[in-house]
């Protein structure tokens, strides 16, 4: 299920698959995790994942995905953050920014100048301190059946290249949230 990532703190795993049985180990048999189902969004998957084990129990995790998007008349893509959850019992030790972090590193290395997330207004604080910035404007993700809807979490952006800056536009997201 895991490899040792070289290049990242030693308790940082890069995990082969992320399922609902991983997503247990850390959150518990709930069904909404992230709190999110309120939203009546559908999610993309994730294509790669990190995450943290402890005493063989995976306790933290983060996905990427890169998206496409169109920032007013500029079309780029993106390196899409989420499934980014620590387990209830070990929060605010640190591990969120440990994973966030290791996947960062990979995301920089992957092309897109940006990371997208997308979050819970109380969590701004938190990205904030890791150097994510909140988008003002509003944001149009894709959904089944060639339907668009406004993201209602707040979005955040944070530059995966030096000197990045984000475009001057109305955003849309060119595939299902992540």
């Amino acid at each position: 299920m895991t490899a040792n990532l070289p290049s990242a703190s030693p308790a940082v795993v890069r995990l082969t698959r992320f399922t609902r049985t991983e997503l247990s180990d850390i959150a518990g048999d709930g069904e909404d995790a992230f709190g999110v189902s309120w939203t009546g969004l559908t999610w993309r998957a994730k294509e790669e994942h990190f995450g943290i084990e402890r005493d063989g129990r995976l306790v933290a995790h983060t996905g990427l995905v890169t998206v496409p998007l169109s920032i007013g008349a500029v079309e780029t893509r993106a390196v899409g953050v989420g499934g980014v959850i620590v387990a209830p019992d070990l929060r605010g030790q640190g591990l969120v920014r440990i994973v966030m972090t290791a996947a960062l590193e990979h995301a920089r290395k992957r092309g897109p100048e940006y990371g997208l997330l997308f979050c819970m207004p109380h969590l701004l604080p938190l990205y904030e301190r890791f150097g994510w910035q909140q988008l003002h404007e509003e944001v149009e993700v894709e959904q089944p059946e060639d339907t668009t809807a406004i993201m209602p979490l707040r979005t955040m952006w944070v530059p995966l290249r030096e000197g990045a800056r984000w475009p001057v536009g109305p955003v849309r997201l060119r595939s299902l949230p992540m």
